[in-house]
């Protein structure tokens, strides 16, 4: 089988419930197919239901959930694919499992939405943080479960301060391997 003609890179988003991860996500996809490049979503909440349904939310779980999405989307990079990833993932050494699944084969791209708790709870449309603040709710992440700031995060974008098409631009620079102009600090 003949090498891909352009290697495969996945850009995986990290962040709290409602750092933006989904409409970054879904900016991105948008961008790469107006351009006709095929991407595949990853989306947490989707990989949850249709390949991860009988896992819960302990951290071993969590784990093997991220490892999960981190061998599919090496699965995709193999064969030259864009893979976008929207997910939580608040533990390091899960994410770097990820990483290192997938530049087996091609590009990793972490994207840190270091978006602060308060914004991200202003975000809440579903409740879950006032959910998790009243104790209906246990092992939520930010609340009473810890988020695990990336290490070697390739791009950092706080949402808050960073627009759309800002935080896009400085994802397809870092996916085009070229120098990370920096986001702006709020």
């Amino acid at each position: 089988m003949p090498a891909p003609s352009r290697p495969g890179v996945t850009v995986f988003l990290t962040g709290l419930s409602g750092a933006g991860k989904s409409t970054i996500a879904d900016a991105l996809v948008a961008d790469l197919a107006a351009e006709g490049r095929p991407v595949t979503v990853l989306d947490g909440d989707v990989v949850r239901t249709h390949l991860s349904s009988e896992l819960s939310f302990s951290r071993a779980d969590r784990d093997l959930n991220i490892r999960r999405i981190g061998f599919v989307a090496g699965e995709v990079v193999k064969h030259g694919g864009t893979v976008v990833v929207a997910a939580i993932a608040p533990y390091e050494a899960a994410r770097e499992e990820a990483r290192a699944l997938v530049e087996q084969h091609g590009r990793f791209v972490l994207v840190h939405l270091s978006t602060p708790l308060e914004v991200c709870e202003g975000r809440d449309v579903k409740g879950l943080y006032a959910r998790a603040r009243a104790g209906h709710i246990t092992g939520f992440t930010g609340i009473d479960d810890p988020y695990e700031p990336p290490a070697r995060a390739e791009v950092v974008v706080d949402t808050s301060v960073t627009p759309l098409a800002e935080s896009v631009a400085l994802i397809r620079a870092a996916m085009a391997g070229g120098p990370r102009p920096a986001a702006p600090v709020g």
